[in-house]
């Protein structure tokens, strides 16, 4: 049986930034919503509540030992004002994955999207109405016992909290195509490991080496496998693509990189399309070798933030790449402009991707 989501209303709303000032994850909306979890208890007392600071005592083992894992997706305003989700159910399974791995306890499902559904409908005046800007929803847990031992806590807290978020690309522009270095010394996951996982400390070890790019001069990291350090796994907050001679490759998901959910939505996309996509196990050097060859065509990743990001530079020690003069290519440009329309409610969700709030 469903609980009841007991729900609060702030007494003072906040006042609403500009849309020029938004950016990303800087503003959050009026309210929030939190669920408590204990071993006897299971998940119980689900609150929509006024977005407030959090008290916790500082042997929470959350600070300790890590125990984090988190989501992100989007809510969009369509032209005819409905307010849509992208595929919210695939990120509460993910999140359920990274639970398993980070020995945390399942979140029900069906009780997490009655959650999002309950506190995106009272703090849908947020949702911005310009063109690339949307309602950015963050879903997390955090171990809670008051606890300095080494041992998955028995309490938690499962959160949502909204923050309404600027276009990725300005106004007018086309996808910007991004720099990307390969780092070979640094590595981020291994099979067996957590890369599977969308838990913080996978993001705290990469900001090392996304510091020692950016002085280089490029946007974003392309981490190697930590094994052999020879085969692509993905970017940053993103996965990668490369179309090489008209076929389109990923890496495969080997057990160290993120089930991105727009990753997923390409594949499909592109089979849809009859394009051909294949995931296999990809070094950087076939990479290369294509280039020389001149059937390299493209490089994007995907991620919720930019959906496509097109890469228009790619270094990796000595040797260095340029693709499509450093343009985007037409099929990330389709991708884009197919997707981000999907969700926007422009272009005809004949995939049945989105669910409708209002």
């Amino acid at each position: 049986m469903l609980q009841t989501i007991e729900v609060t209303k702030t007494s003072q709303k906040k006042t609403k930034p500009n849309h020029s000032e938004l950016g990303f994850g800087k503003f959050f909306t009026d309210h929030m919503f939190t669920m408590d979890y204990s071993t006897d208890k299971g998940w119980h007392s689900p609150r929509i509540t006024p977005y407030a600071p959090l008290t916790l005592e500082p042997s929470s083992m959350v600070f300790h030992y890590g125990q984090a894992v988190f989501e992100g997706l989007k809510a969009y305003r369509t032209s005819d004002n409905r307010v849509q989700l992208f595929r919210p159910l695939k990120n509460v399974k993910r999140m359920n994955l990274s639970n398993e791995r980070l020995s945390m306890p399942e979140i029900p499902e069906d009780l997490a999207m009655e959650a999002l559904k309950n506190l995106i409908e009272i703090d849908k005046d947020w949702i911005p109405t310009e063109e690339g800007c949307s309602l950015y929803i963050r879903p997390f847990i955090i171990a809670t016992d008051a606890f300095l031992g080494v041992r998955p806590s028995s309490t938690y807290k499962f959160m949502i909290i909204l923050s309404p978020v600027g276009a990725y690309y300005n106004s007018g522009e086309q996808l910007q195509p991004v720099s990307i270095y390969v780092e070979n010394e640094y590595v981020r996951a291994v099979r067996g490991g957590v890369g599977i996982a969308k838990t913080a400390g996978n993001y705290a070890g990469s900001l090392r080496a996304q510091t020692e790019a950016e002085k280089l001069g490029f946007d974003q990291v392309l981490w190697l496998d930590a094994i052999e350090k020879k085969y692509v796994e993905e970017v940053g907050s993103m996965n990668i693509f490369f179309k090489i001679d008209g076929k389109v490759y990923t890496p495969e998901l080997s057990g160290s990189i993120l089930d991105g959910i727009t990753r997923t939505s390409v594949i499909e996309l592109l089979e849809h399309w009859n394009i051909p996509v294949e995931q296999k196990r990809i070094s950087v050097e076939e990479i290369f070798e294509a280039y020389e060859r001149g059937e390299l065509e493209e490089i994007f990743g995907t991620g919720t933030a930019a959906v496509i990001s097109p890469v228009g530079k790619l270094k990796w020690g000595e040797r260095e790449l340029t693709v499509g003069n450093g343009k985007p290519g037409q099929l990330s440009l389709d991708v884009y402009n197919t997707i981000t329309g999907i969700q926007t409610g422009s272009v005809e969700d004949e995939l049945n991707w989105t669910l409708k709030i209002d």
